[in-house]
């Protein structure tokens, strides 16, 4: 009985041992490194994509702080720019139309005619007829080149006369198409005056760009004729300018 209870336990022990010694052998195994390779790696790994995504964390703050500075600024070139269409349209309603009419001047080949021409209205206060001929003459305007807009060949044109109250002085720039700085563009156009071989005196006169004319007035009349005004290089100096060039217009105000 006692024998062979030392037995067992002596097995049991060498087992134990055997075990052991196994255990010891399983650390040096090359599988065994390798795992613990693939720990430390995936430890990196883990270590490198914090670093990422605290980086890219303060990359799209920044990014989001940028884009919401450049919505600011959007928004408030918005506000000028609707707080400017406002102005501009008070001004606008500002601009009292004293009369329209017809554009009137001398004949063309008057050598004693006014070079200025008028707007006369539609409904005129009459003075007596005469038949003295020492007198000066008034006779309608007409569109007289078809460079100036399409089917505007011996139309006749159509004036008006304006105020506003906010601005004190109106100037025409021959040669621009904008105003200068602190000016504000009433219209823009082209050049107009008479003929260059015609007798009668003439006046620059700035067309609208999208000219209107008198219903009817159709008919190769004649009398204050305005036509395009082209450069001409010499004394006008060439550049800026151009030989031939059509020249342009603008009426300013302040």
């Amino acid at each position: 009985m006692y024998v062979c209870l030392i037995v067992v336990i002596s097995f049991q022990y060498e087992f134990t041992l055997a075990v052991q010694e196994q255990k010891r052998l399983l650390i040096t195994d090359p599988d065994y490194t390798d795992n613990q390779q693939m720990h430390r790696d995936i430890q990196s790994l883990k270590a490198a994509l914090d670093v990422f995504k605290q980086e890219t964390t303060q990359s799209n703050t920044a990014h989001s702080t940028l884009i919401q500075q450049q919505a600011t600024e959007i928004a408030n070139l918005k506000i000028k720019l609707q707080q400017r269409e406002k102005a501009h349209l008070d001004m606008e309603s500002e601009l009292t139309q004293i009369t329209s009419g017809m554009g009137a001047g001398g004949l063309y080949s008057e050598t004693g005619r006014s070079a200025n021409p008028v707007c006369v209205p539609h409904d005129p206060d009459l003075g007596p007829v005469v038949s003295t001929t020492d007198v000066g003459n008034l006779y309608g305007t007409e569109y007289n080149k078809p460079s100036l807009g399409k089917n505007l060949q011996d139309q006749d044109v159509p004036c008006a006369v304006c105020r506003s109250k906010l601005v004190s002085s109106v100037i025409m720039v021959p040669g621009k198409t904008r105003c200068y700085h602190g000016w504000n563009l009433e219209y823009k156009g082209m050049l107009t005056t008479g003929y260059w071989n015609h007798n009668g005196p003439s006046s620059y006169i700035c067309v609208d760009s999208k000219p209107e004319v008198i219903e009817g007035g159709v008919r190769n009349d004649n009398g204050y004729l305005l036509f395009p005004v082209k450069a001409n290089c010499g004394s006008l100096k060439c550049p800026p300018y151009v030989q031939g060039s059509m020249v342009n217009c603008a009426v300013c105000s302040k």
